[in-house]
């Protein structure tokens, strides 16, 4: 039946196709580099970090909450310059996805949990408009996973209903959220795998 016909795959980008965008690596990084206090930055950091990534509060915003709560020795562009700098391509799956989307026959959404300056800095700059028709990010949606919703407003934005659907994250977590709304959804370990399960896919829809 046509309405089994994968339509869509759904990716998420930290974790997969490049290096989170502020993980817990890249705050001890920080420290380490600009001599504060972890604890503090972490406890801060948790606190405030949600309300960021659904694009209640500026990146600015963040920081003063988080960094510049105290006078500093270092100035608000060398640290933003720095966080920006902590995203990088994970093997080699963003090149693959990129060529593989040529003739996959699939739309490649993602849905991702990033902050608005942040996500915009890495669209740029990875050219991930090459790799997706369309973004479903937390700082531009007001929602951000595990809410069902992000995931439900994605099939909305795509027009296809969970079996149409395949949707690929890092956290299992997500993955079992996907999951319960009925979309098949399977738990990134390496980029060798997920091309296997790609090129799986792309031969069951094409024997449809």
């Amino acid at each position: 039946m046509e309405a089994a016909n994968i339509k869509i795959l759904f990716f998420d980008v930290g974790g997969i196709l490049l290096t989170n965008g502020w993980g817990r690596d890249s705050r001890k990084a920080a420290c380490e580099k600009f001599g504060l206090d972890y604890a503090e930055v972490n406890e801060l950091h948790n606190f405030v970090f949600n309300v960021y990534e659904i694009g209640a509060i500026t990146l600015d915003e963040y920081l003063d909450t988080v960094i510049f709560n105290h006078p500093r020795d270092f100035v608000r562009e060398d640290f933003k310059e720095f966080m920006y700098s902590r995203s990088a391509e994970l093997d080699d799956t963003l090149a693959f996805l990129k060529e593989w989307k040529k003739d996959c026959g699939f739309r490649i959404i993602s849905i991702n949990n990033e902050g608005k300056e942040l996500n915009d800095y890495r669209v740029k700059k990875f050219k991930l408009h090459e790799c997706f028709d369309a973004f479903v990010s937390s700082c531009e949606v007001k929602m951000r996973k595990p809410d069902p919703g992000i995931w439900q407003l994605a099939m909305g934005v795509a027009q296809a209903s969970p079996q149409q659907c395949v949707y690929f994250d890092d956290r299992m977590m997500f993955v079992n959220t996907a999951q319960k709304l009925g979309i098949r959804a399977f738990q990134h370990t390496d980029c060798k795998t997920t091309k296997q399960i790609l090129e799986d896919l792309k031969r069951e829809n094409n024997s449809k």
